[in-house]
């Protein structure tokens, strides 16, 4: 199944939000979402047309920070050219967009539905670099192809995939996007690699919590146990072997 509908629905300044939420509904309204249910069962669900709806606000309004994070699911997976992560939480972060570009304009042409999981959005970026040198090459074109694999059931998005097309934009302005791309990539991959580590040091931090001497099986308030320590419970127990083996040679070597 290809079902499309094509608009050339704008956005290039912050105008009446009113507005700009009629102009998103008007183009997913012109879609056809297939059939959800047959006579034997649901393949998938009006959340999904709720999830497209979403989804083209967001990218019309240029929203950073404040999107709707229940669209996506909690592991949703993301990749583009030069950067890939995952988990939803990612997405409250700035886009390059907004930080390299002299006020975007945003420009909608096309929506597919590939299947009845799978949803396709062309669309177009156009902006002056926000760089002096840059900007001498002229506006910054990209048009982006984005794809979303969406839960038939929740209507989430579990995979978010973008291809660009800078063919239209100038030598100068394309040494301007893959440069601050890619510092912009690097930076976000730090920011990656911190909270990694900080949830790495949480859940160690809980393992340990989870060692802690808890009461005994006795019932005596006083007596406490401590849970096994894997590893390094062996080496203590291997030791206290050896101990004793020394111990009972050592006596037997002086009375015989």
């Amino acid at each position: 199944m290809n079902l499309k509908v094509t608009n050339e629905t704008s956005r290039t300044e912050s105008t009446d939000p009113t507005i700009e939420r009629s102009e998103s509904d008007k183009i997913v309204d012109g879609m056809d979402f297939g059939e959800f249910c047959n006579e034997f069962e649901c393949i998938s669900s009006l959340l999904v047309e709720s999830t497209a709806r979403q989804l083209v606000r967001d990218i019309l309004e240029l929203r950073e920070g404040n999107r709707a994070l229940g669209t996506y699911a909690v592991s949703v997976k993301y990749k583009d050219p030069v950067r890939s992560f995952t988990g939803r939480e990612k997405y409250k972060r700035r886009l390059w967009i907004t930080g390299a570009l002299e006020n975007p304009s945003v420009t909608v042409q096309e929506i597919l539905m590939f299947s009845t999981s799978v949803l396709g959005i062309k669309w177009t970026i156009q902006g002056k670099p926000k760089s002096f040198h840059a900007s001498i090459g002229g506006d910054l074109i990209i048009r982006v192809d984005s794809q979303f694999t969406l839960n038939q059931i929740s209507g989430q998005v579990i995979e978010h995939e973008e291809f660009w097309d800078l063919s239209s934009s100038s030598v100068i302005a394309l040494a301007f996007f893959w440069t601050s791309h890619r510092l912009f990539a690097t930076i976000e991959a730090g920011k990656d690699f911190a909270d990694g580590a900080k949830d790495i040091s949480t859940r160690f931090s809980t393992m340990q919590e989870n060692l802690e001497v808890y009461p005994g099986p006795s019932g005596d308030p006083t007596k406490f146990f401590q849970r096994d320590g894997g590893f390094q419970s062996d080496v203590y127990q291997i030791a206290l072997f050896l101990a004793v083996l020394y111990f009972v040679v050592q006596f037997q070597r002086t009375t015989l």
